[in-house]
């Protein structure tokens, strides 16, 4: 029988990370730097296990295996492993200047392509994200800052001159299709929605050594071929409303791979699993509680997801405190 699946989270301790996410009820080791959360996942080497019900124990591919389309949907074609890989992101320190692969280059990389978005759980006075390049930024000066050389006017130029740096607040939201050059600036948690997929080039690490005291990898010809030059200053996502009664659904990405909405919940929302698609649902705000078709309720508190199978059928959602808000992901029909 299938029903809302609840996962036990996988730590990752990164250089960049911090402690934040013990706010979110993850239990962090003592003297780690956690900087991921990996919610959900369906990767080799991270596989989800189920944290609640009947099937607790089991993993995620193990659900997949056995249930196939009414677990994913029929969006999801013929596919056997989960499209998505989510997660919460604990940024304490800058994350190292980075890229994601497109499909047309990955395989030649031997990566996987991803596009992601994020979600800005928290922002600490003058937190910023970074994307992209400033206006006017060619791929020479990129290039001749990146290998250390003197521009043409005789003045040292360094990467921090032509990438594209801005603030972020709270609540804001932002697209990282494949090849647009990024990071994450210091004092920033957000929720991370992904294609499944863990290929990630550096850049650039800010001069930085790793946990085991060294510098990092770079991959500066791997993302030289992957970095779209022609991505000049990227907007933050700007959202469309509609209301359903009180309610309130803000449509934040829409791509291919996956679509997120905010949920605004005053009141009951119902909804449904019709079989196309499974949802994913968490908190930023508040409480939601979640009622199913056999009359079964859970909580879902901030930094908690749910994962509702496609052929789960109606359910509600109600809210459990004043400004309550959820995300919903899910995937369209997928090519």
């Amino acid at each position: 029988m299938l029903y809302p699946y609840k996962f036990i989270p996988a730590l990752v301790e990164r250089v960049w990370g911090g402690t934040a996410l013990s706010r979110y009820g993850k239990s962090i080791p003592f003297g780690k730097r956690i900087g991921e959360s990996w919610e959900i996942s369906d990767r080799d080497d991270v596989q989800s296990v189920i944290a609640n019900g009947p099937d607790k124990g089991k993993t995620l591919r193990e659900q997949i295996t056995a249930h196939g389309a009414q677990l994913l949907g029929t969006n999801c074609g013929k596919a056997n492993r989960f499209p998505l890989l989510i997660k919460l992101l604990d940024a304490r320190e800058r994350l190292s200047l980075q890229v994601h692969p497109p499909a047309s280059v990955a395989a030649k990389l031997k990566g996987e392509p991803k596009t992601e978005m994020w979600c800005v759980l928290e922002a600490e006075q003058d937190a910023h994200l970074i994307a992209g390049f400033r206006r006017g930024t060619t791929g020479a000066d990129f290039m001749r800052a990146l290998e250390g050389i003197r521009n043409h006017n005789g003045k040292e130029k360094t990467i921090e001159d032509y990438i594209y740096r801005f603030p972020v607040l709270t609540g804001d939201t932002f697209f990282v299709p494949s090849g647009r050059m990024h990071a994450i600036d210091a004092g920033v948690v957000l929720v991370e929605i992904q294609q499944s997929s863990d290929t990630t080039y550096r850049i650039y690490d800010w001069g930085r050594v790793g946990l085991d005291g060294k510098p990092r990898k770079l991959q500066i010809s791997e993302s030289l071929a992957c970095i779209d030059f022609q991505d000049y200053e990227p907007r933050k996502q700007r959202a469309t409303v509609e209301y359903h009664g009180v309610n309130g659904l803000w449509r934040l990405v829409e791509c291919p791979y996956f679509h997120v909405h905010r949920l605004e919940l005053r009141n009951a929302w119902p909804d449904r699993c019709d079989g196309s698609t499974f949802h994913i649902l968490s908190c930023t705000k508040g409480a939601v509680g979640l009622l199913t078709p056999d009359g079964k309720e859970e909580r879902i508190n901030v930094g908690e997801f749910i994962l509702l199978p496609a052929a789960l059928g109606f359910y509600t959602l109600t809210p459990l405190a004043e400004g309550t808000q959820a995300l919903k992901s899910y995937v369209p029909r997928l090519a």
